[in-house]
């Protein structure tokens, strides 16, 4: 039995930050669950995954975000408790149904679970999400430990039955990644039918209806207010003049500083479980009753901005600041050094910081660039079209995934890349704009998740470059989810595979090319094939994602190569052209880690004196 489906309310539980929120939704009841999975939020649905093996809990990967809260919306209108999981970027591709999401609501409790990433540790981008709740009208809470994370939880689908509005509750990596006790409760019943009760002029958002809606969600947002009054997760800690305002992880560095200083009796924490709508009652109290405040909030300074605001609006002049105290700043991550510092330079503690450990006898780690697995197949994909396209002045529009690692020397076939599906709509413009030629990159899971608008474009207005798929059978930089083109049945599952050839020749390319590219002769051609085409061409590039293969027991069953030494005269091309991870250098003489090498034979393939054989 999974574990999140333990029956025994009291019990202690060791749970991940994400394992502790999925565990909140079971509590809670919840029916229906979605999601499109991104670091720092994957280990959410994937124990939704695990546990719909083994009960009636709905759950899917869906496409892409967007699709992923259009599902959800429509389960819980139906009257099902919802959850939709994503990373910070996942809601910008959701955010168009978010928005009158907003304005129909709901009609059973639906939680959307928003991780940020601060410091990207796994992202494009360092965006702070807090917005999205400002922009939409719809609450955010945040919890600021394990426990919480379970417990906001369950309150999260309570309060959007009561508001009748979704609610977003934000993480952070820090979050989501730590571990922690907590003490379960008991698990609610499921409903597992829904029913929706017809209503156009409600639900179908035509102008004149949605101008009644507007009005409906901002008497929603006053309703939310006079809840944020009493939300038990906003908490004065301590007693003092000094004041200091948290939210989220931030909450646990400034206990840690205030006690490590000796100022807990002079110290008034705030510590904000609710960041949207305010209990601006609450926090106008907390700042006459203290002289001066510090915030302490990772990226913008949202609360920051709301405080002044409400110290303005009600004549407190207590002073407030946060962002450019000590080293508190809008970029990437706090840690608890930073805060402590922050803290003893804002109320003026004579402290000197700890000196990180001296670690100058050490001998420096060996750079470790961003690399791709050993015998990933994308690797030979590369090669092969850089022997094609390596003298041509050519642009290389890249996506999010593995292949993202395509970035440095000696691959270097990425040049531009902004967000999922980019690297097709952008090929369409680059092609447009210059005379370069241009080939694309996009992986499976991507291409299902938003290349294929991009690749209809491409068809539809003309636009002449090449799209390669990395086709490699799963959604591997997140986890190995699957997705609509892979073959589920290793999984224990009987889904409908979609094949990304039929998809791609249904868009209307006309100029379609399947590889395997360990295959390196014939990729080679199918690429030059596709280079010299006029129009839109495609290459599919097919073949399993070697750690994926080997978690399903897949794995392929050839002998690690070895170099013969009496052979190889040190051209290296092996080394310099392709860089596999499972290629060394023992002195001055290329050597194979045959316990990293797969057997894959691009190495032996590259090799111009065949002294790359596998090894017997």
């Amino acid at each position: 039995m999974h574990k999140l489906l333990t029956d025994s309310p009291g019990t202690k539980m060791l749970l991940l930050g994400n394992e502790a929120i999925a565990r909140g939704a079971m509590e809670a009841g919840v029916a229906f669950a979605t999601c499109y999975p991104g670091t720092p939020s994957s280990e959410i649905p994937e124990q939704f995954f695990n546990i719909s093996k083994e009960t009636d809990l709905y759950f899917e990967y869906s496409t892409n975000e967007k699709v992923a809260m259009e599902v959800a919306a429509g389960a819980a209108v139906s009257g099902l408790r919802t959850i939709v999981t994503m990373k910070h970027v996942g809601l910008n591709v959701a955010a168009d149904p978010l928005m009158t999401l907003a304005y129909t609501g709901v009609n059973a409790g639906m939680v959307i679970i928003n991780a940020d990433d601060p410091s990207l540790f796994s992202s494009q981008n360092e965006q702070d999400n807090r917005f999205y709740a400002r922009l939409s009208g719809l609450p955010m809470l945040e919890p600021t430990n394990v426990q919480e994370m379970k417990d906001v939880t369950v309150h999260a689908f309570e309060l959007s039955e009561a508001l009748k509005l979704p609610v977003i509750i934000r993480t952070t990596t820090r979050l989501a990644h730590i571990r922690g006790p907590v003490v379960l409760d008991e698990m609610k019943p499921r409903k597992r039918a829904g029913y929706f009760e017809k209503n156009p002029f409600h639900f179908v958002t035509v102008p004149a209806v949605s101008r009644k809606l507007h009005g409906l969600l901002l008497e929603r947002d006053e309703k939310a207010k006079e809840m944020a009054k009493d939300f038990p997760y906003n908490e004065v800690i301590g007693d003092g003049k000094w004041g200091v305002v948290a939210n989220g992880v931030s909450v646990n560095y400034v206990k840690d500083a205030v006690s490590d200083l000796g100022i807990a009796d002079r110290v008034r924490i705030l510590k904000l479980g609710m960041t949207w709508p305010l209990n601006k009652t609450y926090i106008a109290d907390f700042l006459r009753s203290v002289e001066k405040v510090l915030v302490v909030e990772e990226l913008e300074p949202v609360l920051e901005n709301d405080l002044k605001v409400i110290a303005q609006e009600n004549g407190i002049t207590v002073p407030i600041e946060g962002k450019g105290v000590g080293r508190l700043s809008r970029l990437y991550e706090y840690d608890p050094r930073m805060v402590r510092e922050a803290v003893a330079a804002y109320f003026g503690i004579d402290y000197t910081s700890t000196p990180p450990v001296d670690v100058s006898d050490l001998p420096e780690l060996p750079a470790r660039p961003p690399n791709l697995c050993p015998g990933c197949p994308h690797r030979a994909t590369y090669y092969a079209v850089k022997q094609v396209y390596g003298n041509v002045d050519s642009i290389r529009p890249t996506d999010i995934g593995c292949y993202t690692l395509g970035l440095l020397p000696p691959i270097s076939m990425a040049d531009f890349v902004i967000c999922m599906g980019s690297s097709v709509s952008s090929g369409c413009g680059f092609a447009t704009a210059t005379d370069q030629k241009v080939v694309s990159f996009i992986g499976d899971s991507t291409f299902f998740h938003s290349g294929i608008t991009g690749l209809i474009n491409a068809v539809h207005n003309n636009h002449k470059f090449t799209l390669v798929i990395l086709d490699n059978g799963t959604t591997a930089m997140t986890g190995h989810q699957p997705h609509p083109g892979m073959d589920a049945s290793p999984m224990g599952f009987d889904w409908p595979q979609i094949s990304v050839e039929d998809v791609v020749r249904g868009c209307g390319v006309k100029d379609v090319h399947v590889v395997k590219p360990f295959n390196l002769k014939k990729t080679i051609e199918a690429v030059r094939a596709a280079y010299e085409y006029d129009g839109i061409s495609v290459i599919i590039s097919k073949e399993i994602c070697p750690l994926f293969a080997k978690s399903i027991g897949k794995a392929r069953k050839g002998r690690p190569f070895t170099v013969d030494q009496e052979k190889c005269k040190n051209h290296r091309d092996c080394l310099n052209l392709l860089a596999c991870p499972a290629m060394f250098l023992d002195g001055e003489q290329v050597q194979i880690d045959k316990n990293l090498c797969i057997g894959c034979s691009v190495c032996a393939q590259v090799c111009p004196e065949n002294a790359i054989k596998p090894l017997k």
